[in-house]
């Protein structure tokens, strides 16, 4: 019997800084998504409150905006040269993790908690992969 292992082929940085994207935005999306399951939040929402805040549409596109930006990683970490690449993941990652953990004031349940938790995790590793980029040398 012949046994081969599994190649493990290296992954590009890109494809790893997108796919860390796309996981903050689920993770993003989701915690969102289970709030509307706490109790007082629907009849919040129908009272036009979110938090303490007005429902207005300034506040709704603010609440787009904040979402946008971590949704246009995914396409911008592939899309982007890599030196503007590197830098945008880094400013917009450490921007994200002091504003992820902003979002926890008020009343917050152990699955936002959690969700942050894993939110800035992700967000550390976002800037961890874009810090190490590799260089090449070039020759002049």
């Amino acid at each position: 019997m012949i046994s081969k292992d599994l190649e493990d082929e290296p992954i590009n940085v890109k494809l790893k800084l997108a796919s860390l994207w796309a996981s903050f935005m689920f993770l993003y999306i989701y915690v969102d998504y289970f709030h509307l399951y706490m109790p007082g939040s629907l009849n919040a929402i129908l009272a036009g409150k979110m938090f303490i805040f007005d429902i207005t549409p300034l506040a709704l596109l603010l609440g787009l905006v904040s979402v946008s930006i971590p949704a246009l990683m995914i396409f911008l970490s592939v899309a982007l040269p890599a030196k503007v690449n590197r830098w945008t993941n880094i400013i917009i990652a450490v921007v994200y993790v002091p504003y992820t953990l902003v979002n926890l004031a008020g009343e917050a349940w152990v699955h936002m908690l959690f969700g942050a938790m894993v939110e800035v995790a992700v967000l550390l590793f976002v800037i961890r992969y874009a810090w190490k980029w590799s260089r090449t040398e070039v020759k002049g």
